[in-house]
């Protein structure tokens, strides 16, 4: 695995932890990918729910929250740790502010467009800013509006294809689409990236559904310089979420896995279970809505509160929520720590090369 650079960091290996909400990847999931020499990554997402104080705040309380698991992770390790906030928050700004106050290495931003995202830095931040896009087109217009209106290019960008987890960036008829897969998109964003190549040196890292070596060198050999994996890190040790999370990754099947419709208004994979079947019948209607995390989120016309959901999951209470995961997530059969993954990983990616090798010295001869 080969070292790369995100601004003036150089990734001594080319993993970006994927930001998983609610709770499920903070600073205990974070420190330990960053201490194996990856990118770790804090979500922000619902952060307001897990630092609740008396009387509670939302709003004040995320910000509280996400300064916390900064300073629990700087204890935990010295490598590069960012933050992953969604475009869709409410509180958008200030965890942009917050991280950027905090000296969060990286933002990492999607869930929307982040077009106004450089505006938050000031001429003495460190903060690096990684865009989170679905499209080449979506890469296109982040980087005309930087350039333009902040003089600023990403310094990186995620490009998540339809397998991911979580909140996809297509229409429902997309997913399934092979023009729309991750090896469609990723060249054409690097068709992009190379019209502003003059100007900085913009790594393309890949995501979505890669559970494997062998699949990350296919993306490196496209020409990304990483990939970002969640669904991997959620049955290990480390990750943040509740055992009893984990494990309906591990005892799931690739059955158990469905399109949800979610109520900000975007298509999801997820492992549903008995929330999605009780929602579908109507018995999970919010009665009202403390907390206005996501902007397009109607409460009165949802069928569930997202955010409550995930909350639950992420302690355990998979009656009253559901986990989000990757395409591939099902594959996972035991738990496993960080460093064991990354090993395992560090192993396929060196079989594949000689396989890879291979095929290429007999199709020269």
């Amino acid at each position: 695995m080969k070292s790369f650079f995100i601004g003036n960091k150089e990734v001594q290996i080319p993993i970006i932890q994927g930001g998983m909400g609610v709770g499920i990847s903070l600073s205990g999931l974070a420190a330990a990918v960053a201490n194996e020499g990856g990118v770790g990554v804090i979500s922000c997402a619902g952060i307001g729910l897990l630092y609740k104080r008396t009387p509670a705040d939302y709003l004040k309380d995320s910000i509280w929250g996400l300064k916390e698991e900064l300073r629990k992770v700087r204890e935990k390790t010295n490598g590069i740790v960012g933050v992953n906030i969604m475009v869709a928050l409410t509180n958008f700004a200030d965890m942009v502010r917050t991280s950027i106050e905090e000296k969060a290495d990286i933002i990492f931003s999607g869930a929307g467009l982040p077009l106004d995202l450089p505006s938050y830095l000031k001429p003495d931040s460190k903060t690096l800013l990684v865009p989170i896009v679905s499209s080449a087109r979506a890469a296109k217009l982040i980087c005309h509006k930087w350039s333009t209106n902040f003089n600023y290019l990403p310094d990186a960008i995620v490009v998540e294809g339809p397998k991911a987890g979580g909140h996809l960036g297509f229409k429902r008829d997309q997913i399934e689409d092979e023009n729309y897969m991750l090896e469609q998109i990723v060249p054409e964003v690097l068709e992009v990236v190379s019209q502003y190549a003059s100007d900085k040196k913009i790594p393309i890292i890949a995501g979505g559904g890669i559970s494997n070596g062998e699949e990350m060198l296919k993306f490196i050999n496209l020409g990304a310089s990483a990939v970002q994996l969640g669904s991997l890190f959620v049955p290990t040790y480390e990750c943040d979420a509740s055992v009893k999370f984990k494990n309906v990754y591990i005892d799931s099947s690739i059955g158990d896995l469905s399109i949800i419709q979610s109520p900000v208004g975007m298509p999801g994979r997820a492992f549903g279970g008995e929330f999605m079947k009780s929602a579908i019948k109507g018995e999970q209607k919010p009665k009202g809505c403390p907390y206005h995390c996501i902007k397009t989120c109607d409460y009165a016309n949802s069928p569930y509160c997202i955010m409550k959901a995930l909350f639950n999951a992420s302690k355990g209470n998979m009656n009253k929520g559901y986990a989000f995961a990757g395409a591939n997530a099902f594959l996972a059969d035991k738990m496993s720590s960080v460093k064991e993954v990354i090993q395992r990983l560090k192993y396929e990616i060196e079989l594949a090369q000689i396989k890879f090798d291979a095929l290429l010295l007999q199709a020269v001869k």
